[in-house]
């Protein structure tokens, strides 16, 4: 049952992805890429520059623009709660 839901889930994404789900999964991976950016340079450089500081901080500011972003989202009314009751 439960892998049925999850293949019909995955198969509706394949064939209408939401723009939403794009635009967040896109920051997702620029938050990755900028953290493993961050973390090659603390490797090669030793900590005698600032490209790993450079990289955090894109990293913090990419993660507040999502945040922001979804926020603004949720109030235009592009995206909706799940429904998944907390607690």
């Amino acid at each position: 049952m439960i892998g049925k839901l999850l293949y019909t889930r995955f198969y509706d994404l394949t064939l209408n992805p939401h723009p939403m789900k794009i635009i967040v999964a896109l920051a997702f991976v620029l938050i990755i890429g900028s953290l493993a950016s961050a973390l090659f340079f603390l490797m090669r450089d030793t900590g005698k520059s600032k490209r790993t500081a450079r990289a955090l901080t894109f990293r913090i500011g990419f993660s507040v623009l999502l945040f922001i972003f979804i926020l603004i989202a949720y109030r235009m009314g592009w995206i909706q709660p799940t429904g998944i009751r907390m607690g």
